[in-house]
């Protein structure tokens, strides 16, 4: 059995190594001979980094560790001058970023005894590539370009300041046509052209390009041709439900609508430990997600099933950031549906929905999440036997913790607590369902227990009769299951539940 590549982001260690490498080497074999520039997007741990040193080792001539792929006897093997730029090592948050620049295009030149004479990271990046071109025609990679402004969302002046320096430090690419060979960038987001990429408009974009769409990921072919022993061991202690746990865990990413693929980092930790678990999302999932969730008072349940424009998720900027837009790229959502240019998302999986959900209820009600975990066990108890009264005691408890003093006094904050939570306890729950009269703003299906649910800040009188006056039950005339109807309260000032009226329909 060949192990299994975990943390190993560089070819020569997975060859050496006997690790099991998914031969994507058609479609790089594509990607090299239909075009010279590309810039390509996709979520951290989606195997960018190996792409890039794979792409690298070709322009190197590196045949001996392409024995048996599909790319061996179908290229010539030429050798090409590659600068290989990896910024998630650069040290420019310990250096900043001119200098840390500086330091890389150091390192490339010295790997060709280059001697460098410019005193600034484009002139001497200018003055790297025309030097190398003597040896022939040059091959530029850069993997991670936008780390230097994803890890400063937070502080959008750095943010922005550290964008202005990348737009300068890239702009010295198209100039150098004559003397390159191929450019491929890679990084998790797309910033518009108007920001980093306006003086390298030549970039092929094929983030959403259905060709490419299995270019990062494992489809399932893949998962049961290169993994077929690890596999074979998960079925032995799952047995038939195997194959549906895997597709439910990790599968649903996609770029095209069309095309899905599973999380290759997910994939091979579940082949490691024979458990199913969040393995991608807690690696590294970043708080500026969440605060994002708070400060915009999104509400939570507008997040998945989302339609939009693919122009509306295709960039963004660092100083205007488009929600829907970020959690796309990051990862957090994919396209389910694709419609002309009309995207319908949602969130890829059961990891990244459930871990999404846990961490932003935790967020939203500033408590952690092992206490929110003992209290959402009795409240599923709760709405499994009709006992309102009890639930609506421990919903009233999710709300105590919050110290938060600007929280706008809208019904999404505490709709999207109320929503999280009765998600969490694994209910099929609708929102803002419609009805011949109305709009019902949550709709939970517990069992024996049918619960049409309306938010008001303020009177839960106001809300029941929301719910009356528009008749929302007669939606579920014919259901065999016990209607109740819950009008709920919210006091915006005291940041809690307030009153509440429930009344059990015949």
């Amino acid at each position: 059995m060949k192990n299994l590549p975990i943390g190993k982001q560089t070819l020569s260690r997975l060859i050496d190594g006997n690790c099991i490498y998914v031969d994507k080497t058609e479609l790089i074999f594509n990607l090299i001979n239909g075009g010279s520039y590309y810039f390509l997007s996709r979520p951290r741990r989606f195997g960018k980094s190996l792409l890039v040193d794979t792409l690298k080792q070709i322009f190197l001539g590196n045949k001996k560790l392409f024995k048996g792929l599909w790319i061996e006897e179908k290229i010539d093997w030429s050798v090409h001058p590659v600068i290989h730029i990896d910024m998630s090592g650069s040290g420019y948050k310990s250096n900043g970023l001119p200098e840390a620049l500086k330091s890389i295009i150091k390192r490339e030149a010295a790997k060709y005894a280059v001697v460098l004479t410019g005193n600034t990271y484009d002139q001497m990046f200018r003055e790297l590539v025309e030097k190398l071109f003597e040896r022939g025609s040059v091959v530029v990679l850069i993997d991670e370009y936008d780390k230097p402004i994803i890890d400063y969302l937070e502080d959008v002046p750095q943010a922005v300041e550290n964008r202005d320096i990348l737009k300068n430090f890239y702009s010295v690419i198209k100039p150098l046509d004559p003397f390159l060979h191929f450019v491929f960038l890679t990084g998790v987001s797309k910033f518009s052209h108007v920001s980093i990429f306006s003086d390298l408009n030549n970039l092929n974009d094929i983030t959403l390009h259905p060709r490419y769409s299995k270019l990062l990921g494992l489809t399932w072919e893949e998962i049961v041709l290169f993994f077929p022993d690890h596999l074979k061991a998960l079925r032995q202690s799952f047995g038939d439900e195997t194959d549906e746990l895997i597709k439910k865990w990790y599968n649903g990413y996609s770029w095209d609508g069309v095309n899905f693929v599973y999380n290759p980092f997910s994939i091979l930790n579940l082949f490691d430990r024979y458990t199913f678990e969040n393995f991608w999302f807690k690696t590294g999932t970043p708080t500026f997600l969440t605060t994002l969730v708070k400060t915009l008072n999104a509400n939570v349940p507008d997040l998945e099933n989302a339609t939009v424009n693919e122009i509306a998720i295709d960039k963004f900027e660092v100083d205007r950031i488009d929600l829907i837009s970020l959690l796309f790229q990051t990862g957090y959502l994919t396209i389910k549906e694709k419609k002309n240019r009309i995207l319908e998302l949602d969130y890829p999986n059961l990891e990244v929905r459930e871990s999404w959900y846990e961490m932003l209820l935790s967020m939203l009600n500033e408590t952690p999440a092992y206490e929110n975990e003992s209290l959402l066990r009795r409240m599923k108890m709760s709405l499994t036997t009709g006992n309102t009264e009890m639930f609506m005691t421990l919903l009233a408890s999710l709300f105590t913790s919050l110290t938060y003093q600007q929280i706008e006094k809208k019904e999404n904050y505490f709709h999207s607590i109320f929503y999280l939570a009765v998600k969490m306890l694994g209910f099929e729950t609708q929102c803002e369902v419609l009805t011949s009269f109305g709009r019902i703003d949550v709709v939970i299906d517990a069992g024996r227990f049918l619960y049409i649910v309306e938010f008001k800040l303020g009177a839960s009188q106001q809300a029941m009769d929301q719910i009356k006056n528009k008749r929302y039950a007669d939606k579920y005339s014919d259901t065999a299951k016990k209607r109740i109807l819950l009008g709920i309260g919210f006091d915006a000032d005291k940041r809690a539940v307030g009153a509440w009226l429930a009344e059990e329909m015949d």
